[in-house]
């Protein structure tokens, strides 16, 4: 019976997984090719020397060179033949009678396999790596193979680890391979995280050893095999073993009271310790962060004198407003150049050079169109006559703004919200500060069009940290997917709970902080 495990996301900050056999079915690849190269050589030396062919058994990859860097392995697996070559070096041709040589005519076989026939992907280890992202828990991979880059190609996974420590990396940082864990140190420390705050994922001996012996709070076995297979897992130190990651839970992080949250601006420190030495891309809100909030979106006017911080700060880092605002709206207002417009919560996106951002998304937006277009002409009969409400047609969306409807008043507001919304079943209503909004029911929000920008823009952390500033419900979404790769900070003390890192009073500090982060810049 498998295991059940659980990923909280109030005890694990990253997660790190590894490749073959978790993420791609490209373990049985490498096991064909081991078998073909040590088959061919055991049975030409052979031949040459008269020694009993033995050929090269399943037992054989599981005990000597499962999980471990390519030329370790065909060390290890000759040693116990007691066969001793040379150890050569990287460049030895395929036909070299060296430890290089065979390691190289290895890689070969597996390429060989991997343009021929592709390679599948473990459709539920892919959506659990996604929903740990969606939930703002880091997710990293590990591999002794130099040849991870194809391998996700050719899986079509190209995009779902921005950080990854390789045989390539292994071998630049002299890192020894499983069961040593200093590939998962490395990997989880790329995020500033510990052992004591992170799992791995594995479905080798070798591995689950490592992660054992690194003290990672939880070492994950997948058993992709058998009885024995899960007995070797636990036996190798694995605190749970899951037939697939599908059955593994993730709960995200609890949010805190905002009046709890440290001010970003008295943890300076702390947050320039966090960007260490990468870039930083700053990810701002417009209403209640770059200005106040008024009682008209069309009073909400930047002053001049955060225009000239907005200016400076994207003189030196990524700089990107993101708005439920449309997004011409949002860019006549700000009205600075270099810097990202995203608009309508993501949908719609500008870039520097005043050019829309290509996006195949745009043809499945456009099909709201008449649904938001039936959704306001009823909103307008049905709130007419209550004197401050006012009904915002966005491009993308339909915002009712009641902050100025007198308070006797808020239930036909509301009222009438809840009577328009079932007959337009493609939309869904959100929330904000004295605001209803009609979006498109699409998963959307800005947390996915934050990760969209981070990886249309290459802004990929943990070599670009994102900092995101926003003050209103509809940013928790960006606030949890940057949870653990990224600096969360919410404007306002007041209001529900946030899962920011830090608060900002207001935009006054909102500018302090911007102006600090634009001298680290520097």
């Amino acid at each position: 019976m498998a295991d059940v495990c659980e990923i909280d996301g109030n005890d694990i900050d990253a997660v790190i997984f590894d490749l073959d056999g978790v993420i791609t079915r490209t373990a049985a690849v490498h096991r064909e090719a081991w078998a073909k190269l040590f088959n061919e050589y055991l049975k030409g030396r052979s031949e040459e020397t008269g020694e009993e062919f033995r050929p090269f058994e399943a037992t054989d990859y599981l005990e000597f060179v499962d999980g471990k860097p390519r030329y370790d392995g065909v060390a290890s697996f000759l040693e116990s033949r007691d066969i001793d070559l040379p150890w050569g070096s990287d460049d030895d041709g395929p036909d070299a009678e060296t430890v290089c040589g065979l390691g190289n005519r290895k890689n070969g076989y597996f390429l060989d396999t991997l343009e021929s026939e592709g390679v599948e992907q473990y459709d539920p280890a892919v959506d659990f790596v996604r929903t740990l992202q969606a939930n703002g828990i880091a997710t990293a991979l590990i591999s002794s193979s130099r040849n991870v880059d194809e391998v996700l190609e050719a899986a079509g996974l190209s995009d779902l680890f921005t950080v990854q420590v390789d045989g390539n990396v292994a071998a630049e940082l002299g890192l020894p391979g499983k069961p040593d864990p200093a590939v998962f140190v490395e990997a989880a420390s790329r995020f500033g995280v510990g052992p004591d705050r992170a799992a791995i994922v594995e479905d080798a001996q070798s591995g689950v050893q490592a992660g054992s012996a690194g003290g990672f709070r939880i070492v994950l076995g997948v058993n992709r095999g058998d009885d024995a297979q899960r007995a070797e897992l636990e036996a190798g130190g694995a605190t749970t073993v899951v037939d697939n990651l599908g059955q593994v839970s993730v709960t995200p992080a609890s949010p805190e009271p905002r009046a709890s949250l440290p001010s970003a601006l008295q943890d300076m420190e702390k947050i320039q310790s966090r960007i260490g030495d990468g870039d930083v891309a700053v990810f701002l809100d417009y209403d209640g962060v770059l200005t106040p909030i008024v009682s008209h979106p069309d009073l909400a006017i930047l002053s001049d004198d955060m225009r000239s911080v907005l200016r400076d700060l994207a003189s030196v880092v990524t700089v990107a407003v993101v708005s439920g605002r449309d997004v011409n709206d949002v860019r006549s207002k700000v009205n600075v150049p270099g810097i990202y417009y995203a608009g309508s919560h993501g949908f719609d996106i500008i870039a520097p050079d005043g050019k829309p951002v290509e996006d195949d998304r745009l043809d499945t937006f456009n099909t709201y169109l008449d649904s938001l277009d039936r959704a306001t002409h009823e909103l307008e009969q049905r709130l007419d006559g209550v004197d401050g409400a006012q009904i915002e047609r966005k491009k993308f969306a339909i915002a009712v703004h009641y902050r100025r409807v007198a308070e006797s008043e808020y239930p036909i507001v509301e009222e009438a919200v809840r009577a328009v919304a079932p007959g337009v079943l493609d939309l869904r209503v959100t929330t904000g500060k004295m605001i209803y909004e009609f979006r498109p029911d699409f998963d959307w929000d800005k947390g996915r069009a934050l990760q969209w920008l981070e990886g249309e823009l290459d802004l990929h952390p943990p070599t670009v940290v994102p900092l995101y500033l926003g003050d209103d419900t509809t940013d928790e979404d960006a606030f949890r997917v940057i949870r653990n790769v990224g600096i969360g900070v919410v404007v306002g003390r007041e209001g529900e709970e946030s899962l920011a890192h830090y608060a900002l009073e207001d935009t006054d500090e909102v500018r302090a902080l911007l102006v600090a982060i634009a001298g680290m810049g520097r």
